[in-house]
Formats: C-alpha cells, structure tokens, sequence
C-alpha cells in the first residue's frame, strides 16, 4: 500500500480519515441503537467513497508495475456491504485510510528532512579571475577543478576544495556534526556544504558540484528515503499469492458452509493494512529521526540490520557521552598523580573541549 507523498499530512487533518472516523463513530451509535437503515446509508457512502479512491490509487499502482495487497481490503469491504456487516466494513475503512494517512505522514516528513538538505545546497560560486582581482558569479555547475573561488563570510562552501587564504573558520555542523567552528589553514582541505564564518576566502576547487562531498551527503539522503528495507520488499513479493490464497480460502469457505458471510469474515481476518503499514511506516520515520540528529542513513535495510549489532564503536568525544566521564585510573609516566592532575587542570581551564 502506500503512496510516495511530498508534503507532510497530519492524519488527523486527512478529509477522507475524518470522514471514516465520523462514520465510524456514527456506525457504532447506529448499531447499539438497533438503527439499521441509517447504519447501513452511512457504511454505503463511507465505504463508497474509501472503496472509489483505493480503486483510483491502485489502478495508478498497477499502471506503474506495483500490485498491492489493498485488493484485499476493497474486496472485503464490498462483502461486509454485501452481507450487512456494515461495522465491519466500516472498521476496514479506517485501517485502510488511516494507514495510509500515516504513512504519508511518515514519508513526508522524511521528505522535508531531504527537502531542507537541498535547499542548503549551493547554487553558485564566485570565482576569481586571472588578474586576482575581479571576482563574478557563476554556477555552480559551471565551476571546473583548479579554479580559484571566493567565498564570503557567512556563505556556504560550493564545492570542495584546498584554502590558499592564511586561515580561515568554518562550521561543518551541518556535514560532520561538530558543533565548534574548525580553524583552517594554508593548504587544508575544506569540504563543500560547511558555512564560513565572517572573513571572505579564498579556495582551489578540487572537486565539481555533482562530486562534492555535500552532493553525495544528498544523493545518499535521496536513495535512504526512496529505499525499502528486505522487510517491506518480501512483503510486496508475496502480495499477489497471499491475495490469491486467501480469496481461495474465502471462497471454499462460502461454498462449505452455504453462508456467504464466511467470505466476507475470512476477508476481513485476511485483510493486513496494519501490519503491511507498520513496517514503511518504522523505516520512515527512523530515517527521519536520524536526519533531524544529523545523522545520516544510507539504506533503509541499514535499520533492519542494527537489530543484530552486538557492539559497536565510535570516534570522537562527546558524540555519544553526556560530557561528564568518570576519571577510573591515573597513570602518570613522569611525576606523580598530583602534578599530573595540577597539569591536566592547568590545560583545561579555558578549553571548550568537552570535560
């Protein structure tokens, strides 16, 4: 099931999803109240209109190659009308609806996390001509490697590149995490994506637009969001022969106990919208909550396979500490345990450094 949303929906705030819930909602005062004819109008119209825009959406699914296990769900929800079982039916309807309407949520916010990644990538540069003194603009595409690009204070460096300025500061928080401007010099690589800081610089671009380091990050952050885990693709594999079984397994049902409801309540326990959903709906929203940490995921299957890690290793303080280690044993190599400490304090009494 599920459709690829661009924009991030509230379910809640999904006209369809209110339509199934108030429906619902009058479904079961209904059918307490032994109101018949108004239960079975409101499940006629609720149902109808959920059955409509299920059939349009996979008719385009179907266009595009994709089979889907929704067939399951319209096919159930005409037999519950079929049978009168209309709360049943009405219940499908919004296991139906409100999944979707969860998924996009999931998928539009993990397409807001890419969105906000594009939207910082560079579109220009300014570079330097011959004379070392006239500066234009061009694009980004256009900046070739060897070329001598300007970048001002508080822009984004386009591509990557060597700094032939005396020194500068950039924040890379936004492509390696850390928080503190980093002091370049003569010589060192900077990386595209990183924010310079008030000084304007100057830099050698040893890279194009589409091979900087910032393009990947995004390209990576593209292919996560588009991707789906081994979970989700071993259930859109057995689609098609789940729905044809359990349509078989409905239909000797009817034909052994001579009660058309049995076709429709075999349906209804076949029909799988909360479990086909929850899987998408998991990798979305863990590939979204990385992104908003700055944390990068290549793949969905990447979160399948953290659930076998064991142990892992990280680099860099302060990237998983709370800043407050505990000192368990001191080693000093020359001198003793004091003046090492007393050294130790000395050093750190004006450090930024985590501690």
């Amino acid at each position: 099931m599920g459709q690829n949303a661009r924009t991030e929906k509230h379910p809640m705030l999904n006209p369809v999803v209110l339509l199934v819930m108030a429906g619902l909602l009058l479904g079961i005062i209904f059918f307490f109240a032994n109101l018949t004819t108004p239960l079975a109008i409101v499940a006629f119209i609720v149902i109808g209109v959920t059955v409509l825009l299920t059939a349009i959406d996979m008719f385009s699914q179907l266009k595009a190659g994709h089979w889907g296990l929704d067939i399951l769900a319209v096919v159930a929800m005409i037999a519950t009308l079929a049978v009168e079982e209309y709360l049943a039916g009405l219940i499908i309807a919004l296991m139906l609806t409100g999944g979707e309407a969860l998924e996009e949520m999931a998928a539009g916010r993990a397409s807001s996390q890419l969105d906000s990644l594009i939207n910082r990538k560079p579109t220009f540069a300014h570079m330097l001509d011959g004379d070392g003194v006239t500066v234009h603009r061009i694009r980004i595409n256009e900046v070739k490697i060897g070329d001598t690009l300007v970048v001002r204070g508080s822009e984004v460096v386009p591509v990557d590149g060597q700094l032939r300025s005396n020194h500068a500061s950039l924040d890379e928080s936004s492509v390696t995490g850390e928080s503190l401007p980093v002091t370049k010099q003569t010589g060192d690589d900077i990386i595209s994506g990183t924010v310079n800081s008030t000084e304007t610089l100057q830099m050698r671009a040893t890279s194009t637009a589409a091979d900087s380091h910032y393009s990947k990050i995004v390209q990576i952050v593209e292919e996560a969001v588009h991707s789906r885990a081994p979970m989700v693709r071993l259930a859109d594999r057995y689609a098609v022969p789940f729905t044809i079984i359990s349509l078989i397994i409905a239909g000797v049902a009817w034909w052994y106990s001579g009660d058309p409801v049995r076709f429709a309540e075999v349906l209804v326990v076949a029909t799988p919208c909360p479990l086909l959903i929850g899987a998408p709906v998991s990798f979305m929203g863990g590939m979204s909550s990385a992104a908003r940490a700055n944390v990068i995921v290549k793949d969905a299957g990447t979160l399948e396979r953290l659930a076998n890690v064991k142990s892992a290793a990280f680099d860099k303080t302060g990237t998983l500490t709370r800043g407050a280690p505990t000192v368990a044993r001191i080693e000093p190599v020359n001198g003793s345990v004091r003046d090492t400490l007393q050294l130790a304090a000395s050093a750190e009494q004006y450090s930024v450094h985590v501690y």
